[in-house]
């Protein structure tokens, strides 16, 4: 029952439409926590989906192997009742990195995201001996903005280097303020004219990960017609939806909450059905905040 044309509902919980779907594939940051701890009615609601006999995987562009993710959202207060799996774009990079032939990468990123390169056979170098750069982020998205790599975009493309985006999402919430991810340099480098590659969410090899594991829990593979996938992001988590064919659940209080009004208050319809009508993918249902 994908919407692809009028203004979807807004629910007040899941569990008016939780029996219609096997699967959800549910994003983390906008969605389970803000950046800096979790929503507690998000866990309750993906916990008692669960106990419904629902599988629930989540689905992150957060440029970090799963494991890494795991003791994040454990440290945030995401309860581990809320999830079967974690799939990251940190995964499907590593992955790429591991069965491509590059030998020697330019790591673009803050530290807090080194997890991502540990085991892999691969040797870090710098910018002029690089055969690809991999971009996690900006060095410091506290202080930086993406303008502030025109120079390096400048001279990445006189080496005619690759771009492997970690991270295709271009601003997450954190703590209610916006913040540059990686996506937003790739977009940069791209109109450049470089050669780049994304990971995560939009893109089809995320989705493909996550279903794997849904199928292993299912032990079949899972009807795309009964997979919901649940995000806050118009150009990631509902174009995602739609490019696979499933259902999608909007959320709307995450990282187009300003564009929304929701910052100075309550929904107003006719800003909703506005931007709904504007938005290059439309979701099937919305919600407020993910809850029961």
């Amino acid at each position: 029952m994908t919407n692809t044309s009028q203004t979807p509902v807004i629910l007040g919980g899941i569990s008016s439409i939780a029996t219609q779907y096997d699967v959800i594939l549910c994003d983390i940051w906008g969605v389970l926590q803000n950046g800096l701890k979790a929503y507690a009615s998000a866990s309750e609601a993906l916990t008692r989906y669960r106990e419904q006999g629902g599988k629930v995987i989540l689905v992150s562009n957060a440029p970090r192997p799963a494991l890494d993710v795991v003791g994040l959202l454990d440290g945030m207060g995401v309860a581990r009742s809320a999830y079967d799996g974690i799939v990251t774009s940190g995964d499907v990079t590593r992955s790429m990195l591991s069965e491509g032939t590059w030998k020697n990468y330019y790591w673009l990123g803050p530290q807090r995201d080194g997890g991502l390169f540990q085991g892999l056979p691969i040797t870090a170098t710098e910018l002029e001996t690089a055969d690809v750069i991999v971009c996690t982020g900006l060095f410091d998205d506290a202080t930086e903005t993406p303008d502030d790599y025109r120079d390096f975009i400048a001279k990445a493309r006189e080496l005619n280097l690759p771009f492997l985006c970690a991270n295709p999402d271009i601003l997450v919430e954190r703590g209610g303020d916006l913040i540059y991810c990686a996506g937003a340099i790739a977009g940069l480098y791209e109109t450049a004219g470089g050669e780049t590659l994304y990971s995560g969410k939009p893109y089809r090899p995320i989705y493909k990960a996550a279903l794997n594991v849904a199928a292993s829990l299912l032990k079949r593979e899972p009807d795309l017609s009964r997979t919901l996938m649940v995000g806050d992001a118009i150009r990631t988590d509902v174009a995602g939806a739609n490019g696979m064919g499933c259902d999608s659940l909007f959320v709307l209080r995450g990282i187009h909450m300003h564009e929304l009004g929701l910052d100075q208050g309550a929904l107003n319809d006719g800003s909703f059905a506005a931007f709904i009508e504007r938005s290059a993918f439309k979701p099937t249902h919305a919600i407020d905040t993910l809850g029961w």
